[in-house]
């Protein structure tokens, strides 16, 4: 879960700097990811153990898509295209809090005045980002925001809704396997949509640079991400799986602070200090009823 959120974490400013470009739109992108992974992890099948997976896990798996790639990666990679990536990443935080929401809705776990307290410290911490929200002069950020926060906020939920309703299923196969599915059913949806967005579009022109961008997204952000989150999901409860979500914004700061693309100022701090501390009160909470 640290690897995989270290490279999600990057993920953000390299996506926005490959978005930069005016050949490589949000949609475009995304089907590199999608596809490009579905490649990769389709490869990589051949060097594991095959497993059959019966046509009830199946419908399962393409459920599974819908929410952690489909509606995840590309309302994520839009959220991007609107907003800094610093933002973006702040917004990954809300995951664990949003995850334990849902468990209690669906896995009926009690929510305790230590969990409330957490949800209501953690989304003090979203909602000072987004009043707190400006566009800095000549930085790559976009001008909706408050479009952009809510559109990765709406990506969180899709991927918190995943990690509850799932776990049991993702613990039967081996990651390659359940990707090599999710995936392949998430280019069934992306490729006929951007099919002729990417035939008309003029690689040629995109510098070397920007290529080198899109292979990280690809293979560091979606293969390498995508390959650790199942250990993760197999190994761990899923309100403490998505707590290591708290990595991406420190990494994303630096990364975009060190390329000049946005600055990091105390209303983030505040942000992250009161999503980690909400983030914090929910995983004590949890431990408590665990033991």
């Amino acid at each position: 879960m640290i690897t995989a959120n270290m490279a999600w974490g990057l993920m953000a400013p390299l996506s926005k700097m490959a978005m930069s470009n005016p050949a490589i739109s949000s949609w475009i992108l995304v089907s590199f990811r999608v596809i490009g992974a579905a490649i990769a992890f389709w490869v990589a099948s051949l060097f594991v153990k095959n497993e059959k997976v019966p046509r009830r896990d199946l419908l399962l798996l393409a459920v599974a898509s819908l929410l952690g790639i489909i509606m995840n990666q590309g309302v994520f990679i839009l959220g991007i295209s609107y907003t800094s990536p610093i933002n973006a990443s702040i917004v990954t935080t809300t995951l664990p809090i949003v995850t334990m929401i849902i468990a209690a809705f669906y896995l009926k776990e009690p929510i305790t005045w230590l969990k409330f307290g957490g949800i209501v410290v953690g989304g003090s911490g979203a909602l000072l980002l987004i009043l707190s929200r400006n566009v800095v002069p000549g930085s790559v950020s976009g001008n909706h925001d408050l479009l952009g926060i809510g559109l990765c906020l709406l990506s969180q939920f899709c991927y918190a809704t995943y990690f509850v309703l799932f776990k049991k299923t993702i613990s039967k196969y081996h990651p390659v396997t359940l990707m090599k599915w999710m995936f392949l059913f998430a280019s069934m949806i992306y490729l006929p949509l951007n099919l002729r967005q990417l035939v008309s579009t003029d690689f040629s022109s995109v510098p070397v640079n920007i290529f080198y961008d899109i292979a990280f997204v690809v293979l560091g952000g979606t293969f390498f991400g995508y390959l650790m989150i199942p250990i993760g999901q197999k190994n761990l409860r899923p309100t403490v799986a998505t707590m290591y979500t708290n990595i991406q914004p420190i990494v994303a700061s630096i990364a975009t602070v060190f390329w000049g693309m946005d600055t990091f100022g105390w209303n983030k701090v505040g942000s992250i200090l009161l999503v980690f501390a909400g983030v914090y009160m929910v995983t004590r909470s949890r431990a408590r009823n665990a033991a």
